[in-house]
Parts: structure tokens; C-alpha cells; sequence
């Protein structure tokens, strides 16, 4: 059953489909500059529709394999963000991890809490997971005080964790302890 929820009087939280190519390349295109300096550093070939159907394709199959849960927000037609589960493991783990972005358009309306808190609630309710971890940038307070709001704690920073922005950037570590 596809998975989809309301997150405020016209946003929706939902599984990603091919439909939504176009969409998020749109997103992507509009929110390039906004989201430069939370991102790897991407070349033009990224903001292409050929790219964006690979990239959504390999969501997709992450998805039916079981090791990834790609959701897209939406508001009428338009993705104003997106939420990844990635990395998903099962067996003794049951953990995954988490990444989220905002459209600038719609950043400080709480649509991440809101997006946060369903895919919490589902991960631990429905996708039977018992952990979940995200990473910020150490600077990056809105972003820490949304896994906050939601439940998760830091558990301590990873020196050099990824490249953002062109560069190899410490990351604050947080997790969510689902179940006991």
C-alpha cells in the first residue's frame, strides 16, 4: 500500500514514483544556490532530467529491495522537499539512516518537524525499525534542532564524515532509539 500522510492543511508526505522527475528537477533547479552548502558539490549534469530519472530510478530499487524509503513532500504539484531513509539494514540492526531538505520557499514553516515526526512514527510503527541516524553539518542549528524536536540525540561528531560544499566537513551524529 502506498504510503502517504498530511503534514499541514496542504503539504503531503509521500512515496517518491517516476512521475515525480520532472517535479524534483524542478525543485532541485529552484533551490540550487539554497542548498549548495548542505550538499556534495554538484556538477550541471545533475540538474538534467537524464540524471534525475537515474537517480530517482536507483531510489526506486533501493525501495524494492528493501534498503531505501524515498518520500517526497508536495504541495498541490510541486515538491517542496524530500525525506530519505537510506543505508536500511535489517537482521539484529534494524536501523537506517536519515536525510531530509526543505524548499527555501517553505524553510521555517515546520514542514521538516512535521515530515520528521511522520517518518519517525512510521519507521518505528510500520517499517518496524529500532534505530535511526541522521547527520548536520556542526553548524547547522535549524537543522539539529529539527532531530531534536523529534526525538533524536546527538551522539557525537565524525571529523571529515562527508564532502559538502567541495569540501570534507565535520558532521554532529545523532539517533533515535525506536524500541527497547
Amino acid at each position: 500500500m502506498p504510503y502517504s500522510v498530511s503534514i499541514s492543511n496542504d503539504t503531503t508526505l509521500r512515496l517518491l514514483t517516476m512521475h515525480d522527475v520532472a517535479p524534483v528537477l524542478d525543485a532541485y533547479r529552484r533551490n540550487r544556490k539554497h542548498l549548495a552548502p548542505w550538499d556534495p558539490k554538484r556538477e550541471d549534469t545533475f540538474f538534467t532530467l537524464e540524471a534525475q530519472t537515474s537517480i530517482l530510478g536507483g531510489r526506486l530499487a533501493q525501495l524494492a529491495v528493501g534498503t531505501g524509503y524515498p518520500l517526497v513532500m508536495v504541495k498541490k504539484d510541486t515538491v517542496v522537499g524530500q525525506v530519505t531513509l537510506s543505508g536500511i539494514v535489517r537482521g539484529p540492526f534494524q536501523s537506517a539512516s536519515v536525510g531530509y531538505w526543505v524548499d527555501q520557499d517553505h524553510a521555517g514553516q515546520g514542514l521538516a518537524t512535521a515530515a520528521m515526526h511522520e517518518l519517525v512514527s512510521h519507521s518505528r510503527d510500520d517499517l518496524d525499525l529500532h534505530r535511526l541516524e541522521a547527520g548536520t553539518l556542526l553548524h547547522n542549528a535549524r537543522s539539529q534542532a529539527v532531530l531534536r524536536k523529534v526525538g533524536f540525540e546527538p551522539i557525537g561528531v565524525a571529523e571529515k564524515y562527508l564532502k559538502i560544499a567541495g569540501q570534507w566537513q565535520d558532521h554532529l551524529l545523532f539517533q533515535n532509539i525506536l524500541s527497547g
